[in-house]
């Protein structure tokens, strides 16, 4: 989440815009991490095997 100043003016307080990320590129992003998280959870189980055996 970002937020900027909008329409700054000297004589008055300034007014916030508030914005939330793209939906569909959170999701993206989200996807991609549990991706990585899964691959990652794959290798550690691959490497346990190959230490036990």
């Amino acid at each position: 989440m970002s937020f900027s100043f909008t329409n700054p003016t000297p004589d008055n307080e300034p007014t916030f815009s508030f914005t939330r990320p793209d939906p569909t590129t959170l999701d993206e992003r989200l996807q991609a991490i549990a991706d990585m998280a899964h691959e990652t959870l794959r290798l550690v189980a691959e490497l346990r095997r190959q230490i036990n055996t």
